[in-house]
C-alpha cells in the first residue's frame, strides 16, 4: 500500500480513500507514516498538491456515498464488463476540457471483491471495467487504473 501511495501521488491521483472490504486482511492504518509517504511523493515529483489521504472506511458506506462524475469497479470476475481504457479519450484529443472531471474507482483487496460487492456497486450506478487481459495484483491495478484516469 505504501507503495501505491507513492506512485499514485507522482501520477497526480488527488484523493486515495483506503476500502475495508469482506476479503481485507486488516492491517494497521499508520496515518502518519503514510501522509509522510504522499508528501514525499508529492515534493519528489514536484506536484503542486496533496493528494487528500482518508481514513479506512467500510466499502458497504463508501459505495453508497454521492460522487461526482464517473464511478467504476475493477474486479475479475468473468462477467460484461467494459475495459477501462474505452473512458479515457484518445491522445490528441484537448485534454484540459476533461481534467475537471472526476471519476472513482474501486480495487477490491488481494482475492477481490466478492459478488455481493459487486452487486452493490452496479446498484448504486458504478461500471463494471476490466483493467486488461491479466489478472494484477492489488497496487498493479491501482496504478494501472490511476494512470488511465489521470489521462482523461
Amino acid at each position: 500500500f505504501e507503495w501505491f501511495l507513492e506512485k499514485a501521488t507522482e501520477i497526480g491521483v488527488t484523493e486515495i480513500i483506503p476500502l475495508i472490504c469482506e476479503r481485507t486482511e486488516k492491517e494497521k492504518f499508520r496515518q502518519e507514516r503514510l501522509r509522510g509517504i504522499v508528501i514525499s511523493a508529492m515534493l519528489q515529483s514536484q506536484q503542486c498538491w496533496l493528494p487528500v489521504l482518508n481514513e479506512p472506511v467500510d466499502f458497504k458506506k463508501m459505495i453508497k456515498q454521492p460522487t461526482e462524475g464517473k464511478k467504476f469497479i475493477a474486479h475479475c470476475i468473468d462477467e460484461d464488463k467494459q475495459s477501462l481504457a474505452k473512458f479515457v479519450p484518445p491522445l490528441g484529443v484537448d485534454q484540459h476540457i476533461s481534467t475537471s472531471s472526476h471519476s472513482l474507482i474501486c480495487i477490491g483487496p488481494e482475492g477481490d471483491f466478492t459478488k455481493a460487492e459487486i452487486e452493490l456497486a452496479l446498484q448504486h450506478q458504478f461500471i463494471a471495467v476490466t483493467l486488461g487481459e491479466t489478472r494484477l495484483r492489488t497496487e498493479t491495478a491501482g496504478i494501472v487504473a490511476a494512470t488511465l484516469l489521470t489521462i482523461s
